[in-house]
């Protein structure tokens, strides 16, 4: 059967798989999940935990699967909510993961969860092991409650912000999953301050994209809808779907407050991402990548999918316990999906000043037309645009900075004094640019 899918030209390049053990089951309701309906995928009475049989072969295979030359390999634990397993379950998992290594391999896990179940033997579990924990969290609880609500209807915030103290307490390291929306999505420095100032000193933002009329299917079946003129995005998207130029100067007023106050002290992703891409490195993030197709999905039962965003029928590979998930990851399929990102990328986009940092993000995403008719532009292009030409002038500094192996903490010092065209301080009745700030 493995002779149906044609091992890829790709094998020595390392993957990364997000592992669904309980697949979509949940103990929140939250109003956006892209993953809660993928219930309709399996047979009603399905039973949702991942079985030890099926934990161990995925484990043995993934660590087996990586290049020879892999010496550190994370797994990715998602849902619905992982800590509905069990912390037993997890157990389990660092004890297989330690029984297969390779000899010196550094093997580290990352979970993200809602908050909910976690307590002190959660955490001491995460501290003894080196897990990196993702927290969701949409800001202050006016925002964080209008869509992360419980199976009740009502708010989690709460909930999260003990786990978060909790997390603190133990010092386990966690990472902050901001979904931005148009509710919150008008409030970006706002929710950054509040995100810092509880001790977040890493955050990921993810913009929420819902085509209007398909709800929690969204994300999934893009291709399926007509694509609309980039005029009329507005139109094509739910109303909880954050707004192309709203999402742009969300992550601009985030932004001038991180380069004034916190490089080198708080971590948000994006930033990071674009750093490596003024580097002339492309980014890591599969959404900034020129392809994709290295960043799979597992459900609860070994099945694999191209990726978590198209978690459907028609982008399963196969099964684990059937086709040697080496086989399924390097398949001619999947490099076909990746490689479909940089191919399917319009004119529009490949004569883009910004291209290096966004390569068209994720197709996912790509239903609008350009402004001269072409398909596959971008919902989010003309905000991506924005923040990316907006922080053109400080990417560059921090970007020769690390070249000449100096801090990119440095532009801090240039970005907490005064304007360059207001009086100087010192007292000389000049301009600040022609007087002590001059370079």
């Amino acid at each position: 059967m493995s002779a149906q899918i044609p091992t890829a030209v790709f094998t020595d390049q390392p993957f990364h798989v997000m592992t669904k053990p309980i697949g979509p089951i949940c103990n929140l309701d939250c109003k956006y999940c892209y993953y809660l309906h993928k219930e309709e995928l399996y047979p009603k009475g399905n039973k949702w935990k991942m079985s030890d049989d099926c934990l161990e072969s995925y484990i043995r295979q993934y660590i087996d699967a990586q290049p020879a030359r892999t010496s550190e390999i994370t797994f990715a634990w998602q849902g619905g909510e992982p800590t509905l397993m069990g912390l037993d379950f997890f157990e389990r998992c660092v004890g297989i993961q330690q029984k297969f290594a390779r000899p010196g391999m550094k093997i580290t896990n990352t979970l993200q969860t809602n908050g909910v179940l976690l307590d002190e033997d959660w955490c001491r579990f995460f501290l003894k092991h080196g897990f990196l924990v993702g927290l969701s969290i949409d800001g202050p609880a006016e925002f964080h409650d209008e869509y992360r609500v419980d199976l009740k209807g009502e708010g989690s915030h709460s909930s999260v912000i003990a786990a978060l103290r909790l997390l603190k307490k133990f010092g386990v390291e966690f990472n902050a999953l901001v979904v931005v929306n148009r509710n919150n999505g008008s409030s970006g420095g706002r929710i950054y301050r509040y995100l810092r100032d509880t001790g977040c000193r890493f955050i990921q933002f993810i913009p929420i994209v819902e085509r209007s009329g398909v709800g929690r299917h969204a994300e999934q079946t893009t291709a399926n809808n007509d694509e609309v003129p980039f005029e009329e995005a507005d139109q094509a998207v739910s109303s909880r779907s954050v707004l192309p130029e709203q999402f742009g100067t969300f992550l601009c007023d985030v932004f001038d407050e991180w380069v004034q106050q916190d490089v080198g002290r708080v971590f948000v992703q994006i930033f990071d991402q674009a750093l490596s891409a003024w580097m002339g490195v492309e980014p890591s993030l599969c959404v900034f990548r020129k392809t994709c197709g290295r960043a799979l999905a597992m459900e609860h039962n070994g099945d694999v999918y191209s990726c978590d965003h198209f978690v459907e029928p028609e982008y399963k590979l196969g099964n684990l316990k059937v086709i040697p998930l080496e086989e399924l990851v390097n398949s001619g399929r999947q490099q076909a999906f990746g490689d479909a990102k940089r191919d399917t990328l319009p004119d529009y986009c490949r004569r883009c000043e910004v291209l290096h940092a966004c390569n068209g993000e994720c197709p996912r995403n790509r239903f609008l037309m350009t402004p001269d008719g072409e398909s596959g532009l971008n919902y989010l292009c003309a905000g991506y645009r924005k923040f990316f030409n907006h922080i053109d002038g400080p990417m560059k500094e921090m970007a020769d900075h690390l070249r000449h192996r100096r801090s990119p903490a440095l532009i801090m010092q240039k970005s907490s004094g005064p304007s360059r065209n207001a009086p100087c301080e010192c007292g000389s009745g000049k301009k600040y640019k022609h007087c002590c700030g001059r370079k």
